[in-house]
């Protein structure tokens, strides 16, 4: 097989486009599970662990460079822990590579066969390892071309002084793995580097190793639970901001909103804080990449136009948004189903509720990529056949969420709750693309029910601007489209 990037180059396209260099561990305690995965645990184990990897995808998938299941935490759960992290690491693979956390280290024979099980049975693309067997004990993971090796040097717990900071030639233990660990990895080229794993709560240590290694990776646990700080470890990052991964489990797993947590602690690696994990202030904060690519290629794939339209009100627009261009451009679609997912991930729902026309293949996108149930609500019932006026399987008192793609005024939302509601359904919220600001969100929520866009049209016309797909013209003839009667005026800010 041809390795098309190393691990390496896969973390540091993830860096680029997160800005971050957050690793979020998946390490399934059960105090840090909601109740619906403890309840699992006694019944179906296997289940439970992956429905806890899948709610922590969902909610951080764009935010990570790599994952760190620690196999543990899945090995303590017998073959149904070992087949849902089989299941598991292709899922995490879907948006970045796959640091599994087994600290191994043993002669050459048993080694090979480490090797063989997290290399080629699980699928990981790098793992973690004890070098006190010397160098034959890692040779069976070192010569995997693309694969890569974090060798433990300095580690986090408590106890990791006694031997670690014993002093040899002057030096303690540490250094000298450090050195030794370059030497060995030195000999695979083909790995793209190697990591090293050095606590962020030793931060002389780290500001130590970088100068040893100034070429190496590290790996630097500590950030999160254990108090670590998390401009320190950032301190020992390259010019182009490579050469960390900071991993993070407790503090994301444990959360009560973990999109939130991992929000924050990105936005503290790409501000560069000394000291906590805050957020940065709401207005000083980028945007997503991922959000950023997909209003980019709404324009660039001409499901924006600017012009003169009549819309379906009666109304004449400057502006017409044709998201039925969608289905031609897979990639695209892909980015929009992630963003309905990314919101989707934080409301309380039992299956998805797809408008007629346009939202249905959105919809049928959102369910595939999120696994979740599909309905769609018909704009008539039939009168042959089963004559039913909701299109596929769903129990009464049952909870669905409204997707469509484009909100104006709302009438159509409103039709939609009424057809769910009459079949026995409950609907709390609507969630949409893009929101033309035209009273929807205002209908909705009279109507007793949450809004939710992706996008205004207000942050997507700024945005288009500010990167220079349309002028001040153009921008400044929505504004005033947007604002015709309104009081006070809508401000035009950027995603």
């Amino acid at each position: 097989m041809t390795v098309t990037r190393t691990f390496f180059e896969w973390v540091t396209a993830g860096i680029a486009r997160t800005g971050g260099c957050l690793v979020v561990g998946l390490d399934p305690r059960p105090e840090e599970m909601t109740p619906d995965e403890r309840a699992l645990l006694a019944s179906d184990p296997g289940r439970a662990l992956r429905e806890h990897a899948r709610r922590l995808y969902l909610a951080t998938r764009d935010l990570v460079v790599a994952w760190k299941p620690n196999i543990a935490f899945y090995e303590a759960y017998g073959s149904a822990g070992w087949a849902a992290l089989e299941a598991i690491i292709p899922m995490l693979r879907e948006a970045a590579p796959v640091l599994l956390d087994a600290k191994r280290g043993d002669i050459g024979s048993t080694a090979k066969a480490y090797a063989t099980a997290i290399f080629d049975r699980l699928g990981a693309d790098a793992v973690t390892l004890h070098p006190l067997l010397g160098e034959d004990a890692l040779a069976p993971f070192l010569g995997r071309a693309g694969k890569a090796v974090f060798v433990l040097a300095r580690t986090s717990n408590p106890g990791a002084a006694e031997l670690q900071e014993l002093a040899s030639d002057g030096e303690p233990l540490w250094a000298h793995i450090v050195r030794a660990a370059g030497r060995w990895c030195a000999k695979h080229p083909a790995q793209g580097g190697y990591g090293l794993v050095v606590a962020a709560t030793v931060p002389e240590a780290l500001a130590a190793v970088r100068r040893m290694a100034p070429d190496a990776w590290i790996l630097a646990p500590g950030v999160g639970a254990q108090g670590a700080d998390l401009g320190a470890a950032l301190s020992v990052r390259w010019a182009d901001g490579g050469g960390l991964l900071v991993p993070v489990s407790r503090a994301i797993s444990g959360a009560a909103d973990p999109r939130a947590a991992a929000l924050a602690i990105v936005a503290a690696m790409r501000n560069g804080h000394a000291q906590g994990m805050e957020p940065a202030p709401a207005q000083g904060m980028e945007p997503a990449p991922a959000q950023v690519e997909l209003a980019d290629l709404l324009f660039d794939r001409a499901c924006v136009r600017f012009g003169s339209f009549t819309l379906k009100s009666g109304v004449t627009s400057p502006i017409y948004i044709d998201l039925r261009r969608l289905v031609t451009y897979p990639d695209l679609m892909r980015l929009v189903a992630r963003a309905y997912v990314e919101v989707a991930s934080r409301l309380v729902f039992d299956r998805l509720a797809a408008l007629p026309y346009a939202a249905l293949p959105i919809g049928t996108a959102v369910s595939l990529a999120a696994d979740w149930p599909l309905i769609y609500p018909r704009r008539e019932a039939k009168d042959y056949g089963t004559q039913v006026a909701i299109e596929g399987i769903f129990e009464k008192g049952e909870v669905a969420l409204v997707l469509d793609d484009v909100a104006t005024r709302g009438d159509s939302k409103l039709e939609a709750f009424e057809r769910l509601e009459a079949a026995g359904l409950v609907v709390h919220d609507v969630l949409v693309l893009i929101d033309r600001e035209g009273g929807a969100r205002e209908l909705v929520e009279a109507a007793g029910k949450r809004f939710h866009a992706v996008f205004t049209l207000s942050e997507l016309v700024a945005h288009w601007q500010a990167s220079g797909r349309i002028d001040a013209v153009r921008a400044e003839a929505v504004h005033d489209f947007l604002n015709a009667g309104r009081t006070p005026r809508a401000t035009l800010s950027p995603i």
